[in-house]
Formats: C-alpha cells, sequence, structure tokens
C-alpha cells in the first residue's frame, strides 16, 4: 500500500497534482478495502449438509432458511430426512452429513456402543446445543384409554436400543406395567411411527409434536406428556463430529447464530401469522386449526422449544439415568460432558 500510495504521489506531482501523500494512501485504502468488502459479499454462502428427523420440529431451521437467517452468517443449510435413528446416526460418523439434529440418546448410545450398529470412530460425536425436551407423547388406538388397556399389545418405537425406547419404557412402567406385559417393535422414525398407528399396526407409539394433534384430531388417545412423568430431558440437539468441528469451527459457529436467531423471530408474537405460513409450506396439507394448535405447543413458554437453543444438563443426565437403568450391555454413565462440547454454543452466544 506504501508503494502505491509514493508511486501515485510522484505521478501526480509530476503531472501538476497537488494532494497530500497522507491522503492519498488513506484514500487508496478505503479503495482496497471496497474491493475486498465487496468480493467477501459475493462470495457464496458455504453449504452445510444436515440430516433430520421429519416433522414440525424443523421449524428453527425452516425459519432460518425462509428468512435468510442462516445467510446471513454466510451458510446455506441443505435439509435431508432420515428414516430410522441408525441411518441418521451411522451416516453422520461416516461423514456423508455435518450435522445431525438428533435425540441426545442417540449421541450417548452411538459413542458408548451399546446395542447399535458398529460403525468407526462413532466415540467422535458430540452435541453441541440443545433443542427441546423431545416433545414426547404417548398416543395409543382408541379403543386403549389406560394402561392396563395396554396389557399384551405391542407398541412401536424407533429402534429397541436408541432414540426415545427407554422414555416409553419408563412410562409403561410408572403406569403399572410389567416388562413382560407388553411388546416393544422397531417401526422407523416418527414420521413412520405414526402412520403405523393410524392403521393400527400397533397399540401405542410415542409421537413428537405435533404430530399428536392430527392422532387425537381422528380419535386416538394421548396417554401421556413424557415431560410431566420425567421432569427435566435433553430431547433434540445439534450433533457433529469433533473431527468436523475442530476443521469448521466458523461454520458450526455461524450454524449456531442462525439457529438461535431464527427461534427468537419464531418467539416473537407480531410473527405469528408468518411463521404459521411456513409451517404450513414445509408441511403440505396441514390444516389451519392444526398449525394453530402446533403453534401453541411448539412455541410454549417453558415447554416449547428451548428459546436459546442451550442444553439442559439436568436433562442430560436423566438420559443417562435411563440408560443405565434399560442399555445393553450396561454401563455406569455418570459424566454428562463425555457427550458435549459447548465451546462453540458460547462463542456464538457471545454479543
Amino acid at each position: 500500500m506504501q508503494g502505491l500510495a509514493n508511486r501515485v504521489f510522484t505521478r501526480c506531482q509530476s503531472g501538476g497534482y497537488r494532494i497530500s501523500q497522507q491522503l492519498l494512501r488513506l484514500g487508496l485504502a478505503a479503495l482496497v478495502g471496497g474491493v475486498a468488502v465487496s468480493g467477501a459479499a459475493a462470495q457464496a454462502p458455504t453449504p452445510i449438509e444436515v440430516i433430520v428427523f421429519p416433522g414440525g420440529f424443523n421449524w428453527p431451521i425452516w425459519v432460518g432458511q425462509d428468512k435468510g437467517l442462516f445467510a446471513r452468517h454466510r451458510v446455506e443449510v441443505k435439509v435431508t430426512p432420515t428414516p430410522n435413528s441408525a441411518f441418521q446416526l451411522t451416516s453422520l460418523i461416516e461423514g456423508r452429513f455435518d450435522i445431525a439434529m438428533t435425540a441426545l440418546d442417540n449421541v450417548v448410545a452411538f459413542v458408548e456402543a451399546q446395542g447399535v450398529p458398529a460403525v468407526a470412530q462413532a466415540s467422535d460425536l458430540v452435541a453441541f446445543m440443545g433443542g427441546d425436551n423431545g416433545f414426547l407423547r404417548l398416543v395409543t388406538v382408541p379403543e386403549v384409554k389406560t394402561y392396563a388397556d395396554l396389557k399384551g399389545r405391542q407398541l412401536s418405537v424407533d429402534a429397541l436400543t436408541t432414540g426415545y425406547a427407554f422414555v416409553l419404557r419408563k412410562l409403561l412402567e410408572k403406569g403399572g406395567l410389567k416388562p413382560d406385559e407388553f411388546e416393544l417393535v422397531s417401526a422407523g422414525g416418527v414420521q413412520q411411527r405414526f402412520e403405523a398407528l393410524l392403521e393400527k399396526k400397533h397399540a401405542g407409539t410415542l409421537l413428537i409434536s405435533p404430530f399428536e394433534v392430527t392422532a387425537e384430531a381422528r380419535g386416538f388417545n394421548g396417554l401421556a406428556n413424557a415431560a410431566d412423568v420425567l421432569g427435566h430431558y435433553q430431547g433434540l440437539v445439534g450433533a457433529t463430529r469433533r473431527a468436523w468441528a475442530n476443521g469448521h469451527e466458523g461454520e458450526l459457529i455461524s450454524f449456531i447464530r442462525g439457529y438461535r436467531s431464527a427461534l427468537a423471530w419464531l418467539y416473537d408474537p407480531a410473527n405469528k401469522a408468518d411463521a404459521i405460513a411456513i409451517l404450513r409450506n414445509n408441511l403440505p396439507g396441514m390444516p389451519e386449526g392444526l398449525a394453530q394448535r402446533s403453534y401453541e405447543i411448539l412455541l410454549q413458554p417453558g415447554q416449547g422449544f428451548t428459546r436459546d437453543a442451550s442444553l439442559d444438563i439436568a436433562g442430560v443426565r436423566t438420559v443417562l439415568a435411563l440408560r443405565n437403568e434399560y442399555a445393553q450391555p450396561r454401563k455406569e454413565l455418570h459424566d454428562p460432558g463425555k457427550y458435549y462440547d459447548l465451546s462453540y454454543y458460547e462463542h456464538a452466544a457471545e454479543p
């Protein structure tokens, strides 16, 4: 910059023009800086591949995409639905995706190799932010109105050793049922379980809001809300590989910032109509009434999406306690910090 200023200064003098060398340097700096900023603005956002379970709980991501909140932080979020937890987590571990919005229980299961497919470097998985308490509701077919009515019947889960299978087992136990009085069968992700329930292939399942609203409107019974039984429980989290996070710190921080911005936008009452429109655009066929009810559930203060996407450490401990009770092979899991790294979240939350 100094050399360029000297050359231009000399030419100006030889041409009879008067200009101070300091002023010239400032002008050139502004010009070069403007070119750099313009070039940066023209640079395309960095794509991030995110694998999710289908459902309304992806609302913050849809808002972030629709309102340019991820793009504002120079990332482009590309979403792929998963059929089940095993596919989601193995795909994440093998590097086919960068981030998974998944149950914390899935992360723990794969890190500890408890009844899941053997995948190299599964211990590299880590949660980097929270999401919600799971929005877990036990829903049963119309003829099943009590826990006692479930005796001798089948209930469906995603996988027997991951996801929310242990939450369901605890609900049934609290409801007075013994392990030999019911049968759990694997039926895939929440979309698949919802469809199977409507066809009455199973007597009940854990649904994630707002799926239960549709089921209840058709005469199915909401038997229990997991949050009422378990108290603190960490459901959905953002998860990735430690190696990817270390090599893409900027992108991960940008994703968290975009997601948090989307939550803030969603919780603003002034955006309700627009938010419901975004939900219905991403869930074609959703009636207006169901969308309104989904808004009430998913954005209920204290019960809906975690407003700042923070992690509920007490909820993490509940996840570990359930795995200590039910998971195989048996392990004693007592260190919540083994499964999360909040350094990226803390950086993203800085003003």
